[in-house]
């Protein structure tokens, strides 16, 4: 491990896009782990942006929610000098693919022209004003960036070309770019991780993983593009979060961390893992079949009877696998969940849950389920 003269220990954090799948995660995580520390969530709730997963934070000492959005700057400054914000976690994004294809206007919008309203908003009060505050400015990026891989290409290291292949990935690539551009340019303090898949807890029901099991719950077609094989590399929520924790506390300046989970999948291997391990529920719980009357159990059938392929989408990355190498070495980092027992707590969430999911399923995500997963072959 490098050393590092220059540990960076927060006290006032905002974290933007808090009510979003990765950003509650990471501020309960936060919380549990720092509770002395403040924390404030910016988030302009959108479709996937929630304010109820951060209800049981209601009331909390240390912890404000303020409804807004990256791209007013003004706001942004004011809460950076009222509330002596030494660090900026960045997660706010349009963050899925299919949504970025058929309306890129909002990607470009958030992720460059937010994430710059927000680099201008950190100079100014920060760099400008002289504020003797000790600062880092996190942005959270993805492993998408670099594009594709072919079956034996090495996997993704910090090092390699940006390739972005969708309008999404596009959008976040640029916004990189401008976080490097402001540490290389006025000398703001800032560090990037590009991650790989999450899944977990208060991910939004058209990530593949939540629609797969909330779909199994409904009685209703599982969806794959193509053939079902693209890969991708895994990561559990929290184990993202710990990452993060470690490249702000312990990262240099102006330097980027891949993190992943070590853990490639082809989206049709998750998809049939995901159907075992509810027919498994709800064979050891009779209460499930009480609870979830549409599940294919009810009629003795097996949940992967309900897998439907459909027209693959355009652009589409065959492989993405992280080299997380980097952040091992450097910072000591190594995922805590594996696979087998990420899965499991993340079934487990969506099955006791279930008023969450179905809350966030309204008129508008059917038609865009509708729109995006056409059934093709079958």
């Amino acid at each position: 491990m490098k050393n590092n003269n220059n540990i960076h220990n927060p006290q006032n954090l905002l974290v933007t896009g808090g009510a979003g799948f990765i950003g509650t995660n990471f501020v309960k995580y936060w919380i549990k782990q720092y509770p002395d520390t403040n924390i404030i969530v910016l988030d302009a709730l959108t479709y996937a942006g929630n304010h109820t997963n951060l209800d049981s934070l209601s009331g909390k000492s240390g912890y404000r929610f303020i409804h807004g959005d990256i791209l007013d700057q003004k706001l942004t400054e004011k809460i950076l000098r009222e509330n002596t914000i030494d660090t900026i976690v960045h997660f706010a994004a349009e963050s899925h693919v299919d949504r970025s294809i058929h309306g890129p206007d909002a990607f470009l919008q958030t992720n460059i022209i937010g994430t710059h309203s927000l680099l201008k908003a950190a100079k100014s009060v920060w760099l400008d004003t002289d504020s003797p505050l000790k600062h880092r400015f996190h942005h959270v990026s993805t492993d998408e960036v670099y594009g594709s891989l072919k079956p034996d290409d090495p996997a993704f290291s910090e090092t390699t070309p940006y390739a972005p292949n969708s309008p999404y990935a596009a959008s976040k690539a640029s916004s990189d770019h401008i976080v490097r551009a402001y540490h290389e340019t006025y000398g703001l303090n800032v560090t990037t991780s590009n991650c790989s898949n999450n899944y977990g807890p208060y991910q939004f029901p058209e990530k593949l993983i939540p629609l797969i099991i909330t779909n199994i719950l409904c009685g209703k077609t599982l969806p794959v593009y193509g053939d079902g094989l693209q890969i991708r590399d895994w990561l559990y929520v929290d184990d993202h979060n710990r990452g993060v924790d470690l490249v702000i506390h312990k990262g240099h300046a102006n330097e980027t961390y891949n993190i992943g989970g070590h853990n490639e999948w082809t989206n049709l291997e998750i998809v049939r893992l995901v159907c075992n391990l509810i027919d498994d529920k709800f064979s050891n719980e009779t209460s499930l079949s009480q609870r979830f009357p549409h599940a294919p159990q009810i009629k003795n059938n097996r949940s992967d009877s309900l897998i439907r392929f459909v027209s693959d989408r355009p652009g589409h990355d065959r492989r993405y696998a992280i080299n997380a190498l980097k952040i091992t070495r450097e910072l000591e980092y190594e995922p805590v969940e594996s696979f087998e027992s990420g899965i499991k707590k993340t079934i487990d969430w969506y099955l006791h849950n279930e008023k969450w999911w179905r809350d966030v399923m309204d008129g508008s995500y059917q038609d865009w389920i509708n729109r995006h997963y056409r059934t093709g072959q079958e």
